[in-house]
């Protein structure tokens, strides 16, 4: 009998080579600078930064404030970020942080009912309880201080044009807002995304963002200050306090006290090449590094891209990492996050011997011992918003942005949507008589699954850059595209086309209408429990090739990568 997970390697195979033929093509003179993003509209504004001789960090910025605009779903001002820069001259990567936090008036019972049980989810997140302090703004000014070359004012300029002119409602757009039961819940919100007659804004609809233009033009003369403190900064907790039906604790004072953070970028050898992350408070970081690490020992480019044993394999660390993750990462301000333990060479090649190409584990289980509790699972809708840079330098930014779920916590304030990302801390503070690691506290950021990430040669050259939005799958999303290049020697488009595939120490899911599906049966007979899902990513990444840039964009997506 035919070996089943080589008969489907063989079919599948076949399958991604004629899916990824047609975005192998190089142009003849390849980009200097490059911005991938998930709008062409943002792409643009920050490619108008690059033409002008600004930096990488120049371009991440004014991308970010139309992605802000016209996919106000995903990201923007009342959210937060976390972003990587790759500075060219002294091959040095710093990470800041731009997470939200906690409000000062919070606590640990924050989303627990008066009878002491979590909340439902939904019932979290609609309204002013789930709303952290917003961290965007203060972030990228901390980095353009450090890294900009163009006048902070200067980028906002395509931002404020296209929102007093207007942008076309897209396709995406349109449909998400007609497939959300709570944003007539407030009237503001209400008003911005329906027409007069109540309906979702037809694709095509001009849509015009008079208030989003005036925060922005406020800020772009004032700094960041002009959105933390004054009149913007009171109209954001007038909002949260005064939700009707599930009111907030964000304050005044929460805003004016928010300070964004540098810190330490980890980065870790992988094969040739050294990988680059961000530090708690995301997971990310660790996870995708722990992922990497634990599959060196295997030789991935003996195997055809996503087949059955490749996807097996990663799954099985997927599994290690997410044990790990679900029992130590959070805000490392506030709890001890064992970080040279978990990134430990000696420990990673202890855990990866756990790895059975043959068999799966099942559900893993941490590798350290702690005092602390596992994170109860629950829902974390993927939303977000990736974005990645290279300027003519050689300067690089990967950035993820996020108001966490579709649309945040539905909370409109001077026309940009605030976040939900408090549902990012575990309900439940406590189990088995243990303290979870991701429970809330004031002044605390919710643990992250963000995971921009930047790859360097062994010469700290510049190699790749790369991340996606999708909640928790964000860290299996990345892993696949990082494998894809670096193991699998393909492009950066077809990496980020390449059918999706995650486990997150449960079922190992499969991406719905692609050709992974074919791979059901034969990780079924290794003991994967498999799910086959949509699994919607917004991949955005930029690698070095031969004499210049290839970009790649999420064809699940809006997105474009646009070079010169």
């Amino acid at each position: 009998m035919a070996n089943p997970i080589r008969l489907a390697a063989v079919v599948l195979a076949a399958g991604l080579l004629a899916a990824c033929a047609a975005t192998t093509a190089e142009t003849s003179t390849p980009p200097r600078h490059m911005v991938a993003a998930a709008n062409p509209l943002a792409a643009e504004a920050g490619m108008v930064m690059l033409r002008q001789r600004g930096s990488a960090v120049d371009a991440a910025i004014a991308t970010a404030l139309v992605l802000g605009l016209v996919e106000p779903q995903s990201s923007g001002l009342g959210g937060g970020a976390f972003l990587l820069n790759y500075d060219a001259k002294s091959r040095a990567v710093a990470a800041y942080d731009g997470r939200e936090t906690a409000p000062g008036s919070a606590s640990e019972t924050l989303f627990l009912t008066d009878e002491g049980q979590p909340m439902s989810f939904w019932d979290a997140v609609i309204g002013g309880r789930s709303v952290g302090t917003p961290g965007l703004l203060r972030m990228l000014e901390l980095a353009h201080n450090e890294h900009g070359r163009l006048p902070w004012a200067t980028l906002f300029q395509p931002a404020i044009r296209l929102a007093e002119n207007g942008f076309a409602v897209s396709p995406r757009l349109h449909a998400l807002i007609a497939g959300d039961d709570h944003l007539k819940r407030y009237p503001a919100t209400a008003a911005y995304f329906h027409d007069a007659a109540g309906n979702p804004l037809p694709v095509g609809t001009l849509l015009k963002n008079q208030a989003y233009a005036d925060t922005l033009r406020a800020v772009a003369e004032g700094g960041a200050d002009a959105f933390y403190k004054g009149p913007v900064a009171v109209d954001i907790a007038t909002a949260v306090r005064g939700a009707s039906d599930n009111p907030g604790y964000l304050s005044y004072v929460d805003l004016r006290s928010y300070r964004a953070k540098r810190r330490e970028a980890l980065c870790l050898p992988y094969r040739q090449w050294t990988v680059c992350g961000m530090p708690p408070p995301t997971s990310g970081g660790v996870a995708v590094l722990q992922i990497l690490k634990l599959l060196e020992p295997f030789d991935l480019a003996a195997l055809p891209p996503a087949s059955p044993e490749a996807i097996h394999l990663v799954a099985e660390a997927s599994r290690l990492a997410f044990a790990d993750r679900s029992r130590f990462l959070a805000d490392s301000d506030f709890v001890a996050v064992p970080l040279a333990e978990l990134l430990d060479p000696a420990y990673l090649a202890a855990r990866s011997r756990l790895i059975d190409p043959a068999a799966s584990m099942g559900e893993a289980s941490p590798g350290l011992a702690s005092a602390q509790a596992l994170s109860p699972k629950q829902l974390d809708p993927p939303s977000t918003s990736h974005l990645s840079v290279v300027d003519a330098e050689g300067n690089a930014v990967s950035m993820t942005a996020s108001i966490e779920g579709a649309f945040g916590s539905h909370l409109m304030a001077r026309g940009f949507l605030l976040n939900n990302e408090l549902t990012d801390f575990s309900f439940s503070p406590s189990a088995d008589g243990r303290a979870v690691a991701n429970r809330v506290q004031p002044g605390k950021r919710p643990r992250s699954s963000m995971s921009p990430t930047l790859v360097l040669d062994r010469e700290g050259r510049f190699v790749m850059a790369i991340g996606s939005p999708g909640g928790s799958r964000i860290i299996g999303y990345t892993a696949k595209a990082i494998i894809a290049v670096l193991d699998w020697n393909l492009s950066m488009q077809a990496a980020v086309a390449l059918p999706n595939f995650a486990n997150r120490n449960g079922a190992t899911d499969l991406e719905a209408g692609t050709a992974v599906e074919s791979a059901k049966a034969a990780l079924e007979a290794l003991g994967q429990e498999v799910n086959v899902r949509e699994m919607t990513s917004g991949l955005h990444g930029i690698r070095r090739i031969a004499g210049g840039l290839e970009g790649g964009a999420d064809p699940r997506r809006e997105g474009v990568a646009l070079g010169e």
